[in-house]
C-alpha cells in the first residue's frame, strides 16, 4: 500500500538505507556509531530535538537487538499514535497556510469518500484568498461532488452556515470545508476558527467534527513551525502531509509527529486524486530502513 512513499522519496529511501547499512557491521552502539546516526538523522531532516530524543533511546536499549531493529521500534511508536476514527465523523475541516496544498488534499478527500459510495458537499469557505473558491469548486466538478462557494470578502463563517443548511436539507454524508490560509495573527486565527466550529455546532454537534491541517512536505522544519503554530491556536485532530514527490528528506515526518503530538492520518503526492491514502507508520519506517533499494 506505501510503495508509493518508496517511489516517490527514492533519493532519501537510498541515501538512508546506504548510510545506515554502513553501519550493521559494528558490534556495538558505541559513541562513535551514534553520533554518525546523529548527522544520517540530522540530514534527513528529522530535526535536533527528535534526532536526540531518537539517540537517547537507543542509547538506553539494554537488550542485544540489531540496529536496525531497535532504530525501527523507536521509529514506529514516534509516529504511531493513537488516531480519531474517520467513520466516526461526518464534518472535516480543513486548515493550513496557501500553498500547503490543501485545495487539492479537499479534492482528493472528496474522491476517496465517493469512491466509499459516500455523497460528498464541499464548502469553499476560504473568500480571502483570489480564486480559491473557483479552485475548490473546479476540483469538486471534476470528482463530482456538490459545492457551495462563498463569494470574494464574505465572511467565511456565513459561507459555511449556507453549506451546512445544505448538508442537512439534501441529506448529505461527508462535508468538506475549505479555510482562509492566512495566518495574520493567532488571535484572528483563533477566532475565525472559533466562528466556524460555532457555526457547524448550530447545525450538528462538535464531537463529528475533525480538523485537519495541511502540511507542505518540502519545507522541511518550516512546516514544523506551521505545525507547532496552528496547534498552538487551533484544535487539530491530524494532519495530512502534502507533496511527498517533491522532497528527497522524509525526516520532517518524525519530528512534525514527536513535536507536536498531531498524528499523521493522511499522505498526498501529486496531482491526481488516486494519489492519496492512509499513512501507515509501520510500512512507512519498515521501508525506510529494511527495503533495499
Amino acid at each position: 500500500m506505501f510503495n508509493f512513499i518508496k517511489n516517490k522519496l527514492n533519493s532519501f529511501y537510498a541515501q538512508f538505507n546506504k548510510a545506515l547499512n554502513a553501519l550493521l557491521g559494528r558490534t556495538s552502539l558505541d559513541p562513535a556509531t551514534l553520533k554518525e546516526l546523529e548527522i544520517l538523522l540530522l540530514s534527513a531532516d528529522t530535526g535536533v530535538t527528535t534526532t536526540q530524543s531518537i539517540i537517547k533511546k537507543l542509547e538506553a536499549e539494554s537488550s542485544q537487538k540489531p540496529l536496525h531493529e531497535s532504530l525501527a521500534e523507536i521509529l514506529t511508536q514516534t509516529l504511531d499514535m493513537p488516531r480519531p476514527s474517520l467513520a466516526e465523523k461526518r464534518i472535516f475541516l480543513l486548515v493550513g497556510i496557501n500553498g500547503s496544498g490543501k485545495t487539492t488534499a479537499i479534492g482528493k478527500l472528496a474522491y476517496r469518500f465517493k469512491k466509499e459510495g459516500k455523497r460528498v458537499l464541499v464548502v469553499a469557505a476560504d473568500t480571502f484568498r483570489a480564486a480559491a473558491p473557483e479552485q475548490v469548486a473546479t476540483w469538486a466538478t471534476r470528482m463530482g461532488v456538490g459545492c457551495v462557494m462563498g463569494t470574494p470578502g464574505q465572511d467565511s463563517a456565513s459561507v459555511v452556515y449556507k453549506g451546512c443548511e445544505q448538508f442537512l436539507k439534501e441529506q448529505f454524508d461527508i462535508l468538506l470545508i475549505d479555510t482562509a490560509g492566512r495566518l495574520q495573527t493567532k488571535t484572528n486565527l483563533m477566532n475565525e476558527l472559533a466562528k466556524i466550529r460555532r457555526t457547524i455546532g448550530k447545525f450538528i454537534p462538535d464531537l463529528q467534527v475533525m480538523t485537519l491541517l495541511t502540511i507542505d512536505s518540502m519545507l522541511g522544519q518550516n512546516s514544523l513551525e506551521q505545525a507547532t503554530l496552528f496547534k498552538e491556536c487551533a484544535t487539530v485532530d491530524g494532519i495530512i502531509l502534502t507533496k511527498l514527490d517533491g522532497t528527497g528528506k522524509g525526516g520532517i515526518v518524525f519530528a512534525i509527529a514527536h513535536t507536536t503530538g498531531i498524528p499523521i492520518i493522511f499522505a498526498s503526492y501529486g496531482e491526481s486524486a488516486e494519489q492519496f491514502d492512509l499513512f501507515d507508520p509501520k510500512s512507512f519506517v519498515h521501508q525506510l530502513v529494511y527495503e533495499k533499494l
